[in-house]
């Protein structure tokens, strides 16, 4: 039987979306107050689940204290109070939706957690509002 650990984790950001090929008209019809020529913010919630087994010795899949250390170092430093648009190198020409966000936060923490335990990641943007990557 597998078993599943979530760590939650919170950053603020802004970001506007847009795509720069298109006209104001289009990006306004796609992206609607999202397109705001200032940006706007979000409070996030970044939720990042392990799977595997439980270790006889330690009761644990995986140490949470850890999880939580890597979350922070490797995701959270990097984009909490950050223009997503133009602070964060490793989403430079991307379009900073939420399920951009959760697929660059997965390249970033799969190598970080021993392999096949990085089960999903979820980005809220909003309460109404997550993306979410699973491994299949």
């Amino acid at each position: 039987m597998k078993v599943m650990l979530t760590a939650r984790a919170r950053f603020s950001a802004a970001h506007r979306l847009l795509n720069p090929a298109w006209d104001d008209a289009r990006n306004v019809a796609v992206f609607g107050s999202c397109y705001n020529l200032h940006g706007h913010g979000h409070d996030y919630t970044l939720e990042v689940t392990v799977a595997g087994d439980v270790d006889p010795g330690t009761g644990m899949i995986l140490n949470v204290k850890e999880l939580k250390r890597v979350v922070d170092e490797k995701v959270i430093a990097r984009v909490d109070h950050k223009n997503l648009n133009f602070d964060v190198p490793f989403l430079e020409g991307q379009n900073p939706t939420a399920e951009t966000l959760a697929l660059a936060f997965w390249k970033i923490l799969e190598p970080e957690i021993p392999a096949g335990r990085l089960h999903e990641i979820r980005v809220l943007e909003t309460e109404n509002n997550v993306a979410t990557v699973r491994r299949d």
